[in-house]
């Protein structure tokens, strides 16, 4: 991943948090995450504006966005700025940011992992990760990796016992 590079974060945890403030605020919902050269594609399903007059109103429709590494930078800012602000989010409306709780811990997970070449999607809070695992030595090889709704919410539970290098549990 290029998009911190030079920069004091440099990691996957960091970017997934903001992606996933950013798709809690557009309301998407079964997202599907790509990496690229120069940035990411997000799409998800939402609810097109409109009031229960209208012909679309509870029809989903999808909407995909490409952010380019200086678009995903400014929402880790926007995202760090409101730390310590009492706005960022708590236990209590865990469901009110479900993206941004799980895509962090998604993103604490390939951290620990020597991977490039990101590919996720999402169905009902449960997400499948193709990665492109490098090892010393060894040709890159795909590999599948799945966390259920379950998994995630025990990661999003069990996470501030992670926080600041501490060791788990």
């Amino acid at each position: 991943m290029r998009i911190y590079e030079g920069s004091p974060r440099q990691d996957w945890e960091e970017v997934l948090r903001s992606v996933g403030a950013f798709a809690d605020r557009e309301q998407l919902k079964e997202l599907l995450f790509l990496e690229l050269d120069g940035g990411f594609v997000l799409q998800g399903l939402t609810l097109p504006p409109g009031g229960a007059s209208s012909d679309s109103y509870g029809t989903l429709a999808k909407r995909t966005y490409e952010l380019t590494d200086e678009q995903v930078a400014q929402l880790i800012e926007e995202r760090s700025a409101l730390r310590g602000s009492g706005t960022e989010g708590t236990a209590a409306e865990e469901v009110s940011n479900f993206y941004e709780h799980a895509m962090r811990v998604v993103g604490a997970y390939l951290d620990g992992q020597s991977q490039r070449d990101l590919f996720f999607f999402e169905q009902e809070g449960s997400f499948v990760l193709r990665l492109l695992i490098i090892t010393s030595g060894k040709p890159g090889a795909h590999q599948l990796v799945e966390f259920t709704r379950d998994d995630i919410l025990a990661m999003i539970q069990a996470a501030p016992e992670h926080r600041d290098g501490a060791a788990p549990a």
